[in-house]
């Protein structure tokens, strides 16, 4: 029998970059490239399709990407910006449906078999009223899948774009006949190594797969890979679509041009870091009780440190000071190639931590909590780096 559910997968179409060419008119129709300069480490976070046409894509290194398309427009991105325009994508798609599962800041899975009548039971009706509103609403394309289960539907939202909209299909042998031209590497799961193998098996169509048989994929793969695949292979897919969960931790890392060995430049870069994290923090109307630091060594060995906190905070100060404690007691011996800040075990409103609370600890001081209000408020205004804090009480 057909799936009965009517299930959405929306994909903003290059999201990081479409927000710049919305808020700068100046960069419409233009190569645009988010992640750091060219001549940076790190990766491409987003490209436009213009940037795209050059074979610029996610992940990409910042260097190659600029040998590609050395016309790009490189930006380093502006993640406040984005989640905002996240939150706003996000209250339209409440409004359709109450099951959303949010699968990062620009995509989504939403159930809306129990909401699809208020258009008539008419799918694309529906699906075309979403990506309306987007537009309406944030100036911003999106690319939806529609199908009877999840693996479907995000299958069909990368098939028509950007701004598109594809229909999956519903009775059995239709799915089949959909999924048969596409390449394995489509099927979740199928990453370079497994693509590999089915290759050494004659296998490299979605279509392969279906006439290999489960018996014959358990062999080769085993009881659940061989399951996964023919499931997968046949357009079946049960898993239900979950509510979104609330943020389970925010962190910002920062990879250095050169290896930096500058005990100084460290300091430096935890500030920003922290300062970021902690606006990010106040911005989502979090309270963190555990602040951890990430270290990268030249050799690309990386380490973790964290500390409980006995009282959740949300202050610039109180995540630097942390940070700086957990740095200087780690004490690197070796050139430093990327360091992180991050804060976990968030709460809607400051709690008290596991840690046994210390009577001689000073309370967060109320001049602080002013501050940060004061710098975001300006930044929010004039951007990140209009306003820049001098190094708190720092020993170097």
């Amino acid at each position: 029998m057909p799936d009965p559910r009517c299930i959405l997968h929306v994909d903003m179409d290059a999201f990081f970059a479409s927000v710049e060419q919305r808020d700068f008119p100046e960069l419409k129709g233009k190569p645009v490239i988010i992640g750091g300069k060219p001549d940076q480490r790190g990766v491409v976070s987003a490209a436009s399709y213009e940037a795209r046409k050059f074979g610029v894509h996610s992940a990409m290194p910042l260097r190659e990407a600029g040998r590609r398309c050395p016309e790009g427009i490189f930006r380093p991105g502006r993640m406040q910006a984005y989640r905002q325009a996240s939150r706003h994508i996000f209250e339209i798609f409440d409004r359709f449906s109450p099951y959303v599962q949010g699968l990062s800041v620009d995509e989504a899975f939403l159930d809306v078999t129990g909401s699809l009548h208020l258009w008539g039971d008419d799918e694309v009706k529906m699906g075309e009223a979403l990506r309306a509103e987007i537009f309406e609403k944030c100036q911003l394309t999106a690319s939806v899948g529609i199908a009877g289960n999840k693996f479907l539907a995000k299958l069909a939202s990368d098939m028509d774009k950007p701004n598109g909209l594809t229909v999956v299909p519903r009775e059995a042998e239709e799915i089949r006949t959909f999924l048969a031209p596409l390449d394995v590497g489509r099927i979740w799961g199928v990453g370079k190594k497994t693509k590999q193998r089915l290759a050494q098996q004659g296998i490299r169509l979605v279509g392969d797969l279906q006439n290999a048989g489960k018996p014959q994929l358990v062999k080769w793969f085993g009881q659940s890979s061989g399951e996964h695949l023919y499931a997968l292979a046949n357009g079946l897919d049960a898993r239900p679509v979950h509510d979104r969960e609330p943020e389970k931790s925010i962190s910002n890392e920062h990879t250095y041009t050169v290896n930096q060995d500058a005990r100084e430049v460290h300091h430096q870069t935890l500030l920003r870091l922290s300062e970021k994290v902690g606006r990010r923090l106040r911005a989502s109307g979090y309270w963190a009780s555990c602040v951890q630091i990430k270290i990268r060594s030249d050799q690309f060995q990386t380490y973790t440190r964290q500390k409980q906190l006995a009282v959740s905070t949300r202050s610039d100060q109180e995540i630097f000071d942390t940070v700086l404690d957990l740095f200087e007691k780690f004490d690197p011996p070796w050139p430093v190639r990327l360091l992180g800040v991050g804060v976990s075990q968030l709460s809607d409103v400051p709690v008290g931590g596991d840690a046994q609370l210390d009577l001689f600890s000073p309370p967060p001081q109320p001049k602080e909590r002013k501050l940060d209000a004061v710098v975001d408020g300006l930044r929010n205004k004039y951007g990140v780096t209009s306003v820049k804090r001098g190094r708190w009480d720092l020993e170097t």
